[in-house]
């Protein structure tokens, strides 16, 4: 683990200081197809809500 983002041991990690857009973009991104996307912050996963609930394309999040 040398940088702010990365993988150990085959875990993604990012230490950045977290942003809006890049949380949105982890839980919410009809646009990309991984179920788990590396983390914001932190090390691990989070979910991308937009493929769990089956959303595709340039959809908003429900109720905006």
């Amino acid at each position: 683990m040398g940088g702010k983002t990365g993988k150990f041991l085959g875990i993604p990690y990012d230490w950045r200081p977290l942003t809006g857009d890049r949380l949105k973009s982890r839980w919410w991104n009809p646009d990309d197809p991984r179920l788990f996307t590396p983390k914001a912050l932190g090390w691990g996963f989070d979910v991308n809500f937009a493929r769990l609930l089956g959303r595709k394309g340039n959809e908003s999040p429900p109720g905006s």
